[in-house]
């Protein structure tokens, strides 16, 4: 290959998520494939990596491999893919060591899902803003308190390392790559190829309240669909638990064992998400207020600073 094009690594290993791997490669390929169709040059290199010939994916399928080349061979993006079999790759020093020297050579890092925790591992991400999937938040606060976990966002940039959340986030984050080295035009024919939003803004929620609340045992699924569809009716404890055909009491006792959560809390959750949407959308906030049933802007204003961290003004220029 031509010696201009920029080389971009996905490291991956026994167990890795698929998607992790192949959602970013795609991208990056479709974007080689609009460039020839505009009568340019592609742009990328991309290869996966790892520390055998072939890795067996969490899916099952096998993925081959380029050894891990020289880590101080010139590279533009390196990725860390996640999975599985992230726990068994940190406890490989070689390949800690191979991650922390190649890193040193990358004008940019990046990681899928719970890829992160190589990077953390590797020492790389102290200090740092991050993020990564939902699901093991708790773990790698844990493990790494001296860095500064988000669990809310899609993807986050801090300086040349990129992190993103669980498996199709690594789509959004590589369209973002994408846009910031091809442009919007191109970026938004990427997305287009691939049907698939352009580039999710990256402080968006990894999953809708809704779906947070569902449980295992789906007791109060359809109330939650019910208060969804009817946000500006009564929906005070004594309502909901009519709806359910229990007592207050009860009602508020069996809600909070079964989601983790009170009624009025989960209300406001759903609420927030309705408005987070319409607000993506372009309704102003004074329509969104009303429709989501706040009373007022001023209460709404208050929930978006308790559960997004800023105000439904802000929140409408910045998305």
């Amino acid at each position: 290959m031509p010696n201009d094009l920029r080389r971009i690594e996905i490291l991956a290993f026994d167990d890795a998520q698929l998607l992790d791997i192949t959602g970013p490669l795609q991208v990056f390929a479709s974007a080689n494939e609009e460039l020839k169709a505009a009568g340019r040059a592609p742009l990328y290199e991309i290869q996966a990596v790892a520390e055998a010939t072939s890795v067996r994916t969490s899916a099952g399928l096998i993925v081959e491999t380029e050894p891990l080349p020289a880590p101080t061979s010139e590279l533009d993006t390196l990725v860390i893919a996640g999975g599985y079999g992230i726990s068994a790759a940190w406890k490989h020093a070689p390949l800690l060591d191979w991650i922390r020297l190649r890193a040193a050579s990358a004008r940019r890092v990046t990681s899928v899902c719970s890829g992160a925790f190589l990077l953390a591992e590797a020492g790389l991400l102290i200090g740092k803003r991050v993020t990564t999937h939902w699901g093991r938040v708790a773990e790698f606060s844990k493990r790494f308190p001296d860095v500064r976990l988000d669990p809310n966002p899609i993807f986050i940039r801090d300086g040349n390392i990129w992190t993103s959340a669980g498996v199709t986030a690594g789509i959004d984050l590589a369209l973002a790559l994408v846009e910031a080295d091809l442009g919007h035009a191109l970026a938004l024919a990427v997305a287009r190829e691939l049907v698939v939003f352009l580039k999710r803004p990256g402080d968006q929620a990894q999953f809708s309240s809704v779906l947070a609340l569902q449980s295992s045992n789906s007791q109060f699924d359809h109330l939650h669909g019910w208060i969804s569809a009817n946000l500006r009716t009564d929906l005070s404890i004594p309502a909901l638990a009519d709806r359910v055909n229990m007592s207050p009491r009860s009602f508020s006792r069996h809600y909070a064992q079964s989601t983790g959560r009170t009624p009025a809390r989960a209300v406001e959750l759903i609420r927030v998400e309705t408005a987070r949407r319409m607000l993506e959308e372009g309704s102003t906030v004074n329509r969104v207020a009303r429709h989501c049933g706040f009373g007022s802007e001023e209460t709404m204003r208050r929930s978006f600073l308790r559960i997004v961290g800023i105000g439904p003004q802000a929140y409408a220029e910045r998305f």
